[in-house]
């Protein structure tokens, strides 16, 4: 056995050849789909790949690599058999790729482009490692890393990435450039700046980690690192490949970060023949955009007002459209990614959680303005600082009454840690997640329990909110939210195909009964504007604060049986104020509007389907005092007594004959009446004020 192995050994080890690093490798394009499989969403290719010789290479970055990446690449073997032997294990097991450990191997790695999670593969991986460390010196094994590995923004290679990064030649790049693509090797994507303030932070710690390690090895002066580690080099701005121009740039980059979290490498997703279907559909992408440009107020131009769309099909958590903001061209923000404070959109979910607890939609809670709160500390107060007396849920909800939301959490035992766990049964997620987000947000920051949680001011993305109501729309029934559906490798081989994974979030008669309290916004509420969707349809208005008490955004959320959406509409970096900028800053204005523009889009030539009525779930209260008790009936009124006068006679005249005998025929009417367009309840309690104007500010928030 053992002169075989080593005859097998030795046979492989002669037949298999050191790949040559400046053949173009790469050659293979990833399509991107979408949901029909056959529509071109985009695609992932090569874009720039420059090799250079190893002196034109300056030294700063040939150390700065090897201090990010492996320190002892200098004195170390090239290889590390225990790191082979278990990245082999786990991947043959099928669990997430392990990455190799020394340069050598991640050199070796990406002359292999392929994936194939077999020992075969890791034996040739193997095989190859070993003979690039016997026939190939230090300073060739890192002229080749360097002229291959991907540095993002489509750049292989540290010539290409000067350019796409900083606009200069490789032998032009300091030493501050130079340690930030070093840095950027480690995930090009995830540490791009154009990403957000999250992206610039993580790299700018990786980033003083590559400098420090430098230091610690003696190939940059302290000096220098001390001064360098500060801040980040300056990133000019790259003009992007057409391609990515208008919300195309903004769904590659989703799908792109959604293949990485399911394991696909760099080299894959860029130049290894996928074809990728997605779940977006060009009907709803067409409608998010042009629901957006048909409502977005005049003057307002994109790089101060951002508006967001997301569009997810309830019972499965497709995403079927977007609208990220911006031209991806002009800004890589994804706002219907990023999000905002969520404002009264976030009722719903303590209404749910409300009635899970044990109250019914008739039981009555403080609908006063100013709130005071038991332990002290600002009042609660509602839009316009109005008073309402006692009201129930429905009308709490239909006129997103803030003070009896309060009271109605604090009458809940542990309010607001069971209003959270109801969001995130629901589909909103929680404060941090368990795993860094990928093409959907995985957190929503500032989400905790406080007594104010049902108002919003936690950050939520339109993608989780708009699955949140689909929810409500699929009758309790959750599923998460996603965008890849399929992914077939250049080969053929069906590498991933999605599983639809539903559960119960909330049982049938709930969700139906919060349900009817959103078609109450939308029939009578703050939401008419929705009515001109002329579908039945529920949904809720938010206009959040922020810190500084500045109305940081507007949002309307709403639903049919086929379809959730939400709009968002925020500005500058995203809680910046609205209030006396916009014409209307309240969320049943452009919000609700733009709502309608974009599902009247989405939903052309469905059939209309009809949502459910309130079930009125009968509960045991968990506090007392919130009983519904109807208001006593009018005191009886005292008939006036007839004034005395006097009237001339009259002269007589003949009596008309008697009437004719009554008939007991029924009459039929001529025609039927009117079927009301939308499923109705018994009445709850009387409507105060008038709740339908569109234009009462009392009501549009």
């Amino acid at each position: 056995m053992a002169v075989l192995g080593a005859a097998g050994f030795f046979i492989a080890y002669r037949s298999i050849d050191i790949p040559d690093p400046n053949a173009d490798f790469l050659t293979e394009t990833t399509q991107v789909y979408y949901s029909d499989g056959k529509g071109q969403l985009g695609q992932f290719a090569v874009q720039k790949r420059d090799s250079i010789d190893y002196d034109e290479m300056p030294q700063y970055v040939k150390d700065a690599v090897v201090a990010a990446e492996n320190q002892t690449f200098w004195t170390d073997n090239g290889l590390d058999p225990k790191g082979i032997l278990r990245a082999a294990f786990s991947n043959a097991q099928g669990n997430a790729t392990q990455g190799a450990s020394t340069i050598t191997q991640q050199y070796v790695k990406i002359l292999y482009l392929t994936q194939e999670r077999t020992w075969k593969r890791k034996i040739k991986e193997a095989i190859l490692s070993l003979k690039v460390k016997n026939q190939l010196k230090k300073q060739e094994v890192l002229e080749g890393y360097l002229n291959t590995i991907y540095f993002g923004r489509g750049a292989y290679g540290i010539q290409a990435a000067a350019q796409a990064w900083f606009a200069k030649d490789a032998k032009d790049l300091n030493l501050k450039q130079s340690a930030a693509l070093a840095a950027i090797i480690n995930n090009p994507n995830r540490l791009d700046p154009d990403n957000g303030e999250e992206a610039t932070e993580q790299l700018l710690g990786r980033y003083q980690y590559v400098l420090d390690s430098m230091e610690k090895m003696d190939t940059a002066p302290a000096g220098e690192v001390s001064q360098a580690r500060e801040s980040l080099p300056k990133f000019p701005k790259i003009k992007e490949s057409a391609q990515y121009g208008g919300q195309r740039g903004h769904a590659l980059t989703m799908v792109r970060q959604e293949l990485e979290r399911l394991g696909f490498s760099d080299q894959e997703i860029n130049g290894g023949g996928l074809q990728v279907t997605t779940t977006f559909t060009r009907k709803a992408m067409t409608a998010a955009a042009e629901g957006v440009a048909e409502q977005r107020p005049e003057g307002f131009g994109p790089k101060q007002l951002h508006v967001a769309v997301a569009s997810v099909e309830p019972g499965t958590g497709a995403v079927r459209g977007f609208y990220g903001g911006q031209d991806y061209l002009q800004s890589q923000i994804n706002w219907a990614v990023a999000g905002g404070q969520a404002g009264s959109t976030f009722k719903p979910f303590a209404l749910a959680s409300g009635i899970e607890s044990g109250f019914e939609l008739k039981d009555t809670f403080d609908g006063n303005s100013p709130y005071e709160l038991p332990g002290g500390g600002r009042p609660i107060e509602n839009q316009g600082d109005n008073s309402y007396g006692r009201v129930n849920l429905i009308k709490a909800t239909e006129d997103s009454i803030n003070t009896a939301y309060i009271d109605m959490t604090l009458a809940m035992p542990d309010g607001p840690n069971q209003i959270i766990a109801t969001a995130n049964a629901m589909g909103i997620p929680p404060k941090e997640a368990a795993n860094p987000a990928y093409g959907i947000p995985t957190s929503s920051p500032g989400l905790e329990p406080n007594t104010g949680v049902a108002l919003g001011s936690q950050t939520v993305s339109p993608i989780n909110m708009a699955n949140g109501y689909a929810t409500i729309a699929n009758r309790g029934v959750a599923a998460d939210a996603y965008i890849i559906e399929k992914v077939v490798d250049r080969d053929g081989v069906v590498r991933y195909t999605h599983k639809v994974a539903t559960h119960e979030a909330l049982p049938e008669g709930i969700s139906d009964d919060v349900g009817y309290a959103l078609q109450q916004v939308v029939r009578s509420g703050s939401g008419t504007a929705a009515l001109g969707l002329d579908r039945p349809a529920g949904g809720k208005t938010g206009t959040a604060t922020n810190g500084a008490g500045e109305v940081s955004s507007a949002w309307f959320v709403g639903y049919t049986p086929q379809l959730a959406t939400a709009v968002m509409y925020v500005r500058g970096k995203g809680n910046e104020q609205l209030k006396d900028w916009l014409p209307s800053y309240f969320g049943g204005a452009y919000p609700a509007e733009t709502w309608t523009a974009v599902m009247t889009r989405a939903l052309e030539g469905e059939e209309v389907e009809e949502l459910p009525p309130a079930a009125y779930v009968k509960g045991e209260a968990p506090t007392d005092g919130h009983e519904y008790v109807p208001p006593p009936p009018p005191p009886p009124k005292k008939p006036k007594k007839p004034k005395e006068t006097k009237t001339p006679e009259a002269p007589s005249t003949p009596q008309p004959p008697p009437p004719p005998p009554p008939t007991t025929q029924v009459p039929v009417p001529t025609e039927p009446p009117p079927t009301p367009t939308f499923p109705t309840g018994p009445p709850t309690q009387p409507t105060f004020g008038n709740p339908g104007n569109g234009n009462n500010p009392r009501v549009r928030r």
